[in-house]
């Protein structure tokens, strides 16, 4: 299970229009349990990129970091954390709009 305990999300701005529909950057700081092996003393946070157009949305890329030192992480989420990432940021990414 995926335990969110803050987040920034903004919009990534496109001057030149290159990409399709909109992208999103979302900062989320994560808990996880000591037993589990992505854990670190200084806590973790993803870099997600989310992406919404016409008829589809969902993400295109996220990223695990150790936060503190930004430290990129060379693991993947498991499916039902990806889904919930996923859940997350399709109920928020409307909040960079605002």
């Amino acid at each position: 299970m995926l335990t969110i305990t803050g987040y920034s999300v903004d919009m990534i701005k496109d001057p030149f229009r290159i990409l399709a529909g909109k992208r999103y950057e979302f900062l989320l700081d994560i808990e996880v349990p000591e037993d589990d092996e992505l854990y670190s003393d200084n806590g973790l946070y993803i870099r997600a990129i989310y992406s919404t157009e016409e008829g589809r949305s969902g993400i295109v890329k996220y990223d695990l970091h150790e936060r503190g030192t930004d430290r990129y992480l060379e693991f993947d989420l498991e499916e039902d954390e990806e889904k919930e990432l996923e859940a997350f940021c399709s109920e928020h990414w409307q909040e960079a709009e605002e």
